[in-house]
């Protein structure tokens, strides 16, 4: 937990070393929209978007791996009710 806060700490100081460095202001121009902010801004607005997406496109593979583990998870519990009631049963003698 102290590593997360020390590394958390030392990215935000980062971060505001960046912002100070890069505060010119620029225009950023998409379609019809304007949109004029500090370089610093736009580029941590940038690198925000990108991470939502990068979890947006990988929120279905998550879905999927957890329904196969919860599948297997069944099965591994029949599986084991299967094999107690194999093993609780006395075997059946056939006449010879």
């Amino acid at each position: 937990m102290q590593l997360f806060l020390v590394v958390a700490l030392i990215l935000a100081i980062l971060v505001v070393i960046f912002a100070v460095q890069n505060a010119i202001p620029i225009v950023v121009k998409i379609f019809i929209w304007k949109f004029e902010g500090s370089l610093a801004l736009v580029l941590l607005l940038t690198l925000a978007l990108g991470a939502v997406i990068g979890l947006l496109v990988s929120v279905p593979a998550v879905i999927k791996r957890s329904w196969k583990i919860s599948n297997q998870n069944k099965q591994i519990e029949e599986m084991e009710r299967s094999l107690q009631r194999k093993t609780e049963t006395p075997p059946s003698t056939r006449p010879e």
